[in-house]
């Protein structure tokens, strides 16, 4: 399939298809029209020699200086020189990709006044496999992700670094080889590629589709684990939560309860007890709530990226260029820095019944630390270490990054978002949060072996793929390869899949 571009209506999963799984992309015949218009009416500004920001204007604390029409030919070259100022290792592929998709939609709009081969050289670029080396750290989220940006940018001027075909080679050679024309940069195209909060974004659309995914695997894991405990199902009831009015807690009592559908719990053949530990029975209640912030949160990235973060922005129509902030970064930094937070507390949950699986004082008969061997052996006691360890890690950087602006530019840009911060820090408590699940489905799989009841099927689907992965721990062995391999599979989905695959999809809002 090919992705037809517009600036309108991209979605975070066409941004992971794109940016993951090289979906072509290509312009809409009008989004190309709207290009050309107002690269037209830019250009008569110029011979107009109407003053404009960034065009013929220095820009931060020199947008008061006017350049000469020699200067300005040669700006655009110093611009992305001296913005291209980042440290650190390269950003992910797929990051890099997706930013430059997200750029390409901004152009799309029609009010970026770049030349339309510029819009066109990233499209190439994408389709091509051509990715910039891009450094992880520099941008503090406005006038967008320049420092990032301009490392893209820069092959446009075949300079730089990029990836093509696994080998990290100079910028122009790279293009030669992908056979993608070098543009060159005339006046506008710089700034138009690399305003606004583009990588910061491109990170966050990424962290969404895959917490979308991550949270099903939290309720799957919650789900295993209260069969474990012989929890009282009456909480997880749907008709509780709709009473109550939160559509994230409904979402998570459904998908729970038909995780554990088939389950003995289910049909009293169990004795429970009247009322569980507020771990087990609000379960659906915390989830549910990072449900409903995940779901603010796809709302504001998807409206950034079909937004125009530009400035100054250009209105053709209006024959107005206006000068603002939309590269603001603001409105994606402070739902990605919730949204980690959100991730973190699902995490500590999941932490709260681990240790009622191993406690042999809240367990429900289990053994002590799930082993059969106990004081000879000490089972998973260390796992619950590994998983506490994760956590404060988590709750380190659960602290937000929105608020820690830092004036630069001589005070003239004197408050920034630190999205890139939020951005950064919210990948790594999602990569986290995957070790600390998988040790619940590995404590969990072990505690429903001691069981002799019938478990739900979504339940037994995902014990017979933790089977297939992790032994049952009859006596002690190092548990860090274990470990690994279940934070593995939880990246890899795999649990998700095989319960979806027996009981049908679960739902993700």
């Amino acid at each position: 399939m090919t992705l037809t571009i517009t600036g309108k209506g991209l979605t975070i999963d066409q941004i992971e298809a794109v940016a993951r799984r090289d979906e072509k992309v290509e312009l809409h015949p009008e989004a190309v029209e709207r290009l050309k218009a107002c690269r037209a009416f830019v250009e008569e500004r110029i011979v107009a020699k109407e003053i404009m920001y960034g065009v013929n204007t220095g820009i931060g604390e020199f947008s008061e200086v006017v350049l000469t029409d020699d200067q300005v030919k040669q700006f655009q070259r110093y611009l992305i020189y001296n913005h291209a100022a980042g440290i650190g290792e390269p950003v992910p592929i797929d990051q890099v990709r997706a930013a430059m998709l997200l750029r390409v939609n901004v152009h799309a709009n029609g009010h970026s006044a770049c030349r339309p081969v510029i819009t066109q050289t990233l499209i190439d670029m994408l389709n091509k496999g051509v990715t910039p080396v891009v450094c992880q750290k520099g941008s503090v989220g406005a006038c967008g992700d320049l420092a990032p940006m301009s490392q893209i940018a820069l092959l446009m001027l075949g300079e730089g670094e990029a990836f093509y075909q696994g080998e990290r080679l100079p910028g122009d050679k790279a293009m030669a080889k992908a056979g993608i024309p070098v543009p060159g940069l005339k006046a506008r195209d710089g700034l138009a590629t690399i305003n606004g909060s583009n990588l910061t974004n491109a990170i966050g659309c990424l962290i969404v589709y895959d917490t979308e995914r991550w949270f099903k695997q939290a309720e799957i894991a919650a789900a295993m684990t209260l069969e474990a405990l012989k929890a009282n199902m009456k909480p997880y009831d749907p008709r509780l939560h709709q009473l109550r009015g939160f559509q994230g807690a409904v979402t998570s009592a459904e998908n729970i309860r038909k995780v554990i559908e088939g389950s003995d719990l289910l049909t009293g053949k169990e004795k429970t007890k009247v009322q569980d530990a507020y771990s087990m029975r609000s379960s659906p209640q915390v989830i549910g709530a990072a449900r409903d912030q995940l779901r603010w949160t796809r709302s504001q990235l998807e409206i950034e990226a079909n937004g125009v973060g530009d400035n100054p922005i250009f209105l053709p129509q209006d024959h107005v260029v206006l000068t603002g902030a939309n590269f603001q970064g603001t409105p994606v930094s402070l739902p990605l820095d919730s949204l980690g937070g959100a991730i973190t507390m699902v995490c500590v949950l999941s932490e709260r019944r681990l240790n009622r699986l191993t406690n042999p004082a809240l367990s429900v008969g289990l053994p002590a630390f799930l082993t059969k061997g106990a004081g000879m052996f000490s089972g998973l006691m260390l796992s619950q270490y590994t998983a506490d360890m994760q956590i404060v890690e988590q709750r380190i950087l659960s602290a937000p990054a929105f608020t820690q602006s830092i004036p630069a530019a001589a005070d003239q840009e004197d408050f920034v978002s630190m999205g890139m911060n939020s951005a950064m820090k919210t990948r790594q408590i999602c990569d986290v949060a995957s070790g600390v699940l998988g040790i619940e489905y590995m404590a969990a799989a072990q505690a429903l072996d001691f069981r002799e009841y019938q478990p739900g099927k979504g339940t037994m689907a995902a014990k017979n793929v933790i089977r297939k992965h992790v032994e049952f721990l009859d006596v002690d062995r190092p548990l860090y390869p274990d470990h690994n391999v279940m934070q593995a599979l939880v990246e890899s989905r795999d649990i998700l899949t095989a319960v979806e695959n027996e009981i049908g999809e679960l739902k993700t809002y």
